[in-house]
């Protein structure tokens, strides 16, 4: 998949395997900014998304279950209108910030092997940081989303008054 079109904002997160931290960050930016251009990707990526984090995400309404983990392409890294934001290293040898300039580092702690409760913490912090991206792209729906913040839904309706 190229990067985004003339004019068009893009973002792509990248992580080594591309199956749990980058994956959650292209479902929480797909949801909370739909115009704008989002992938994600990773420099060894893995078989599968882990079913952790798809369990996660469920739990906020956010299906990522269509996603498969795919490799960073010298297209996705070479927009200049493309934020790329690496994730974290699990493995210094193959960590996107090696291979991506003006690259943004999250250091978001990697689920893998980890069970359900702190896997939750995981998204939570990614869901924070999306949304922070967000607000400094000015576009989007940057509230809460699976917080205690409210739905869209009740973001988006009108006020008395």
């Amino acid at each position: 998949m190229a990067g985004p079109a003339a004019g068009e904002k893009g973002v792509l997160f990248v992580c080594v395997e591309n199956s749990a931290r980058s994956q959650m960050a292209e479902g929480f930016l797909r949801k909370m900014a739909p115009h704008v251009h989002v992938q994600s990707a990773g420099t060894r990526p893995g078989a599968e998304i882990n079913p952790v984090t798809v369990a996660a995400m469920s739990e906020v309404g956010i299906d990522i279950t269509g996603q498969s983990p795919k490799a960073v392409t010298p297209d996705m890294i070479s927009g200049d209108d493309t934020i790329t934001v690496n994730m974290g290293c699990m493995d210094r040898d193959e960590c996107p910030a090696l291979f991506v300039k003006d690259v943004a580092d999250w250091q978001i702690e990697d689920p893998k092997g980890k069970g359900l409760d702190e896997v939750r913490a995981i998204r939570d912090a990614i869901r924070d940081r999306v949304q922070e991206l967000v607000r400094g792209m000015d576009c989007g729906r940057s509230g809460d989303i699976g917080g205690g913040g409210g739905d869209v839904a009740s973001r988006d309706a009108p006020t008395a008054g």
